[in-house]
């Protein structure tokens, strides 16, 4: 049975490198593995269409394309313009206050898309220009908007911690609050390196005058706060409601779709804009449900095979330590972020890295954020890098390589790992929260 597992998962991965779709390739691997082990064809089908169709029932499924589109209304109705704006009136007086404001402004668009390549696009449109106007470096600003681009995917709502959720059948509102205080210490760190490099490269960043508030249009500051102040108040509902146990992440998340089309409305979205958004949001999510649906599926068969404590013995017979496993763990994550998307390694490893970490008595909240962590690291990665390729393709003009923005990033992936070994070290930073206030 060993060998037997140990071959389906080798054939899944020879599927992927060889550039088969994920989706694809766990439902091929499964139906294969299963009907191995069952010696039938009918009965190998007859499970994995009951599994598929049990992940399809699940309400928890509609939360992903709510948040999505929450996210698509906010993008499209200019509140992320004006949600920039604002964090640099408010960091004008800072060193780098084009680089904090780009983190901070990441950090409260994160509360609404639960994107991380949302996050870039828009930022790269927005911050990247202004900044370089001023006199920022490229390679600074292009760093800047793709490493806090990251907080998307650990400031709640996330679709990585939905999808983690879905797949270790956690609490989603628990998880979200306890991506919190790790999210927050990030993107304190962030804000932080953006002060200390204004600092030591002054001419790579160059202070800005504190602004003439006796000049400023009346008009422009009205519709600034009125979009800010709005965003504000849809995490108020998501968040609190989820915190003060008022409403399910379901419901936090149908109520905040709705505030966003309403702030959409109001801040001039048309009929166009308002379908975009939700094709958009449909092209975002339908991949992502159907891989769910796959995983589910490749779930079933790791399952049936007992392969969770094949690769737990395995890892075992190595060393027993817990940090050594813990390391390998770390390591497979960085080395697949290399190549393969966040939610692809998630589903891919989090069904077997997790019983491994609750053998090594990891608390499963601390190590959900540790996770998540450091796949999200994966997205600065070369040579896949997705948010570095999402950011050269949003750079207006595209005059930027991505060499620039490998090594722009580079302090940033570094504070993210950084933050995900204080998490393992110090699991109270994701678990008091949740534990504390749920």
């Amino acid at each position: 049975m060993t060998l037997t597992i140990f071959g389906i998962l080798g054939l899944l991965m020879l599927f992927i490198f060889l550039g088969v779709h994920l989706a694809v390739a766990l439902g091929a691997v499964s139906f294969v593995g299963v009907t191995w082990m069952m010696g039938s064809m009918d009965i190998g089908l007859s499970i994995l269409s009951t599994t598929a169709y049990e992940a399809l029932r699940k309400d928890v499924f509609i939360i992903i394309p709510l948040f999505v589109l929450m996210g698509d209304f906010v993008s499209r109705s200019g509140s992320a313009n004006d949600l920039y704006a604002l964090c640099n009136r408010a960091f004008r007086r800072l060193p780098g206050c084009l680089g904090v404001a780009t983190v901070a402004g990441n950090a409260i668009f994160a509360a609404i898309t639960g994107v991380s390549i949302a996050a870039a696009a828009t930022f790269s449109r927005i911050a990247y220009p202004e900044m370089v106007a001023l006199g920022y470096s490229k390679r600074f600003s292009l760093g800047t908007v793709a490493g806090s681009a990251c907080l998307g995917m650990l400031i709640p709502p996330s679709i990585l911690m939905i999808v983690w959720a879905v797949l270790t059948e956690q609490s989603i509102g628990a998880l979200f609050i306890a991506g919190l205080i790790p999210g927050l210490i990030l993107a304190v760190a962030f804000c932080g390196y953006c002060v200390i490099y204004a600092l030591r490269n002054p001419d790579c960043a160059p202070c800005q005058p504190a602004p003439d508030v006796a000049g400023e249009d009346p008009e422009v500051l009205r519709r600034q706060l009125l979009g800010g102040l709005a965003i504000l108040g849809l995490i108020g509902v998501v968040i609190g409601g989820i915190w003060g146990g008022f409403l399910t992440p379901t419901e936090a998340a149908g109520f905040g779709t709705m505030g966003a089309f309403v702030l959409g409305l109001a801040k001039g979205m048309k009929r166009q804009d308002v379908l975009d958004a939700i094709y958009s949001a449909g092209r975002t999510t339908a991949p992502i449900m159907i891989l769910l649906i796959a995983a589910s599926m490749y779930s079933r068969f790791l399952a049936m095979g007992g392969a969770t404590q094949v690769i737990t013995d395995l890892l075992f017979s190595v060393s027993e330590n817990p940090a050594v496993v813990l390391g390998m763990i770390f390591t497979i994550w960085i080395l697949l972020g290399m190549f393969i998307d966040s939610t692809s390694i998630i589903l891919l490893t989090v069904p077997i890295f997790a019983p491994v970490a609750t053998t090594l008595g990891v608390d499963p909240l601390a190590f959900a954020i540790f996770g998540i962590l450091v796949i999200e690291a994966g997205l600065l990665t070369p040579p896949f890098g997705i948010l570095v390729f999402t950011v050269k393709a949003a750079v207006p003009g595209g005059q930027v390589t991505l060499g620039d923005i490998f090594q722009g990033a580079v302090p940033f992936w570094v504070l993210i790992l950084a933050v995900a070994i204080m998490v393992l070290v110090w699991p109270e930073l994701s678990t008091w929260l949740p534990y504390n206030f749920m």
